[in-house]
């Protein structure tokens, strides 16, 4: 195999591990969808309510880090959440560049409503707990090394 074969052969879609990453997290997502739709979520606001109900009120800069989301695309939903009566938003009196995320009693009692949701999904999925544990183990490893090790298959 010559060496444009060679590179030409990494460019394959079912040599990407990026694809079936991205793929299984669209289905996964969709999944969760009809039950959603009803109590107006969205897969990112209910992730930033479990967050939220898992660490409580924190800056913005804290749920960016934990939901390995960026300022750009968390500052327009909170600015959504907190006109739908979710969170309020408040600039911290000791450093004004910080904005403090705090959920409203709205934003607590959602928790109720979701509760069930997780186990409904999880029925969906063809995983036995082992296969589960496993994937989300390795899921977590990629996201707190990033890719270095994983030079098989092109990220």
């Amino acid at each position: 195999m010559d060496e444009t074969t060679a590179q030409d052969d990494k460019l394959r879609l079912d040599r990407q591990l990026c694809f079936p990453l991205y793929a299984a997290a669209r289905k996964i997502v969709n999944l969760y969808t009809p039950y959603f739709k009803p109590l107006g979520l969205t897969y990112t606001r209910y992730i930033v309510l479990m967050c939220m109900w898992q660490h409580g009120n924190m800056t913005v800069g804290d749920l960016c880090r934990r939901l390995y989301l960026d300022s750009g695309t968390l500052t327009p939903l909170l600015k959504k959440m907190e006109a739908e009566g979710l969170v309020t938003r408040t600039r911290s009196q000791e450093d004004e560049r910080v904005v403090m995320v705090d959920l409203t009693e709205k934003g607590w009692d959602m928790k109720t409503s979701v509760r069930p949701i997780p186990a409904c999904v999880g029925s969906c999925l063809k995983l036995n707990e082992t296969e589960a544990a496993t994937l989300y183990s390795l899921l977590y490893r990629i996201l707190e090394e990033g890719p270095e090790g994983y030079h098989e298959h092109d990220a």
